[in-house]
């Protein structure tokens, strides 16, 4: 059975890597934004893209979210009923806390190198990613700490493994991803 959590903090790469490995080994991909996404639209709010979290409309679900935690328990036990299949990958911020099954995979990047990356991606200033990191860093360490009682980002003691992004071509964590994949199927 192939179980694999890869979480970290925003625009880390987690959705890159993952998916990457998807592909390659036939594994079936999950998403806690995905589903939180189909959460926001049941909800209401209209979403477009990858960067929908930064734009207006993604802040103000955002907000609701803060509100309302049930719209994440509902991700995330959707998430871990997923972990108990085989040959799935699965990205979340949580979920590695929350389960025993699968490898799980932290991806560590700096503030900085993920604002450039966001910056990039997402085609919008440097001094405006690094704002958008500095909240949902903040956002994400109180949103699991209240929840769950996560110290997220910092005990990274239910990690198998991590993989330092900061400076490494995108191609090359995928390579060390694989490795893993490789050696525990």
């Amino acid at each position: 059975m192939v179980v694999i959590i890869i979480s970290g903090m925003p625009a880390v790469g987690k959705t890159t890597i993952a998916r990457a490995l998807a592909r390659e080994y036939g594994l079936t991909y999950y998403c806690g934004g995905d589903a939180l996404k189909e959460i926001a639209l049941e909800q209401g709010f209209e979403y477009r893209g990858n960067d929908w979290w930064d734009t207006p409309e993604g802040m103000k679900f955002q907000e609701e979210r803060r509100i309302n935690p049930e719209f994440d328990r509902m991700v995330d036990k959707k998430l871990a009923d997923t972990s108990k299949r085989n040959n799935v990958i699965i990205s979340s911020y949580p979920l590695p806390w929350l389960v025993d099954e699968g490898v799980k995979i932290w991806l560590k990047a700096s503030p900085e190198t993920r604002a450039r990356r966001m910056s990039r991606r997402d085609r919008i200033g440097l001094k405006e990613a690094v704002e958008i990191i500095r909240k949902r860093d903040m956002d994400n360490t109180q949103l699991y700490g209240n929840l769950y009682g996560i110290r997220f980002g910092e005990d990274l003691s239910v990690f198998d493994f991590m993989i330092g992004t900061d400076k490494l071509r995108t191609e090359a964590v995928i390579e060390i991803a694989s490795t893993i994949v490789r050696q525990i199927r």
